[in-house]
Parts: structure tokens; C-alpha cells; sequence
């Protein structure tokens, strides 16, 4: 897929999460997460590094700031409708409060710095 369509569906997806939390918060963009329905691809891969950088890019272009947890559900979404079996971690450290929030495939952070796997401790999976 060419980078310019990739980088336009993640700016949608980007979008999408703030509609999603402006229409009925935390709990509308956790219903539309939904479940992965038996992946096809459960391995990492570069394809799946690719949609998180395209992820990246759509948020160089994005009118606010981007959090973890919007960047993390976007590439989720994406890396889902390619079949990969992508979850969303939410990790938290209680001294000194830290959280935040990143996608795993196979145990394996892709889209962040693999330390916070390490540092953090996982509240839940979406």
C-alpha cells in the first residue's frame, strides 16, 4: 500500500478516536476497538512496523496533540483490519505516577519503546 494512503487512513483513525471520545468517552473507544476475531497474522512483521509508522506520520500532520492512548488505539485499528492479532496495553507505575500506553503483537511491544513493557505494570488489554 502506497505510504500516502497509509498515512491518510491513520489520520482517520486519529480522527475517528476523538469522535469516538467527544461521542461517548473511554467506553465508546474501547466498544469500537472490539475483539480481534482470530487473526490471520499473529507475528511481527515488517508490514506491521510500517502501520505504526504510518501512524507516526499522520501525527506530524494531526491540528493536537497526540496521546499514547490515541496513537496506540489508532495503529491498533489499523494493524487489526490487516488480521494481525494487535492489543492495546495500558501500563501504569504508582511512584512516581507514570502511564501509558502502547500495542503489543506477541507479547511484543511495536509501536513504542519496548521499556515500558519493563518499567510499567499492565492495568488491562484492549
Amino acid at each position: 500500500m502506497p505510504r500516502s494512503t497509509s498515512t491518510l487512513q491513520a489520520l482517520w483513525e486519529l480522527f475517528r478516536y476523538d469522535l469516538l471520545m467527544a461521542a461517548g468517552g473511554f467506553p465508546l473507544v474501547r466498544r469500537s476497538l472490539g475483539n480481534p476475531a482470530a487473526p490471520s497474522r499473529c507475528s511481527y512483521s515488517g508490514e506491521a512496523l510500517e502501520i505504526c509508522r504510518a501512524v507516526d506520520r499522520a501525527m506530524c500532520f494531526y491540528w493536537k496533540p497526540v496521546r499514547c492512548l490515541q496513537r496506540s488505539v489508532a495503529a491498533a485499528r489499523l494493524l487489526r483490519k490487516r488480521k494481525f492479532a494487535a492489543k492495546v496495553v495500558v501500563g501504569c507505575r504508582p511512584e512516581p505516577f507514570c502511564s501509558h500506553a502502547w500495542v503489543e503483537i506477541d507479547n511484543r511491544v511495536i509501536n513504542d519503546s519496548p521499556g515500558y513493557k519493563l518499567r510499567l505494570q499492565p492495568l488491562f488489554e484492549l
